[in-house]
Order: C-alpha cells, then sequence, then structure tokens
C-alpha cells in the first residue's frame, strides 16, 4: 500500500462539477482530498458511468486511498451506479442527479412544485459556460435546429439553477431557453447540498 495516501481521500467526480468541486475543496481547505475528474461527456451516455467510476476505483485502491468517495448522483444509471458502489464499498453522492442536490435534496423532494420537476429542463453554470461544445453541438442541434421540437416535446420551462451570480451566465442560461422555446427561470442556489454530501459534517 502506499502510505502516502492511506491518510488521503480519492473523490472520483463528474466532470461537470470539477470547477464547484476545486471551489469547495478551496474554501472548506479539504488539503486531504484528492480530485479526480471522469470527462464530463459521460453526462450524455449515464450508460457508460458505472464502468468508468469502478475503474477509477481500482486505479484509487490500487494507490492505497483509505477513503474513496463518488461525487456522483445516480445521474441515470438506474441503479448500476449503486451496484458498483456496493461491491467497492463506496459511497456516493445521494440523490437522483446533481441538479437534486444543487437546489438541496429536501427542497428539491418536498417542494411544491415537484410535478413540476418533471418538464423541467435544468441548466447549471457549466451548460451556461459551454451551451454550443457540451449541449447544441453533441445532440447535432446546431445543425438541426428543429430537432428540439422532439427532444423537448414534454418540456415546459428552463430552470437555471446559478451556482455563482454571474450575469453574462445568466444570459447565456436565458439565450439556451430561448433557442429550445421554454419558459426561462432562475433560481440562484449555490453549491446548495454538494459539498454536505462529499463530506458530511
Amino acid at each position: 500500500m502506499n502510505n502516502a495516501n492511506s491518510e488521503r481521500v480519492k473523490l472520483i467526480a463528474c466532470g461537470m462539477l470539477a470547477r464547484e468541486v476545486l471551489d469547495l475543496i478551496a474554501i472548506n481547505r479539504w488539503e486531504h482530498v484528492d480530485l479526480q475528474c471522469l470527462p464530463a461527456e459521460l453526462h450524455h451516455h449515464p450508460d457508460r458511468i458505472p464502468a468508468a467510476v469502478e475503474r477509477a476505483i481500482g486505479d484509487a485502491q490500487a494507490q492505497g486511498f483509505g477513503e474513496i468517495v463518488i461525487g456522483y448522483a445516480d445521474c441515470g444509471t438506474g441503479g448500476a451506479l449503486d451496484v458498483v458502489c456496493q461491491r467497492r464499498n463506496v459511497r456516493r453522492l445521494e440523490g437522483p442527479h446533481c441538479f437534486a442536490l444543487y437546489l438541496g435534496l429536501d427542497a428539491f423532494n418536498s417542494h411544491s412544485e415537484k410535478d413540476a420537476y418533471m418538464t423541467t429542463f435544468f441548466i447549471t453554470d457549466f451548460l451556461a459556460r459551454h451551451p454550443e461544445t457540451f449541449f447544441f453541438e453533441p445532440l447535432g442541434l446546431d445543425r438541426h435546429p428543429e430537432l428540439s421540437e422532439t427532444y423537448f416535446a414534454h418540456y415546459e420551462r428552463a430552470l437555471y439553477i446559478a451556482q455563482t451570480d454571474d450575469p453574462d451566465l445568466t444570459k447565456s442560461a436565458q439565450a439556451i431557453a430561448e433557442r429550445l422555446g421554454l419558459a426561462f427561470e432562475r433560481q440562484l442556489t449555490g453549491y446548495g447540498d454538494l459539498g454536505n454530501q462529499m463530506f458530511p459534517g
């Protein structure tokens, strides 16, 4: 075992959370945490997340880390990520997805508009920063904007859950909503439960 790592924590997180997790590490002075972010593109392929996470866990265990934390919620894996976490004896973030974490799990689960979330397209700071390269281009909406009528036929609004109070990101998020033909709303959430879920207490 690598004794240098035995007192350290490996945090294996979604690339979409990289900036926010780095901020939380700095704010909370989590000097014992080593962050590894998997490609943000896995968000588009949730079926690939469990295998990618398991490979990263195997590497971290081989490196002798004393604790391993998975910086993913279920994220569309349909419970497959939980199977990996149980097999490897590690824990992941609670909740169905990062949007619930930003909103706060209690608020998400008890919100009076909970049913409305079923028809809500969520926008985070990450998406507002990378709308073309991470969203419109991969989905083909840059070349075929008419596909938005198919992809988002059951959505009624776009909710920008903002981690930072940035006017430029708000404008970008609003532009995304307009291109999708969705009503735009904004809620400043900050990091929500993200930090508490990574390292409770």
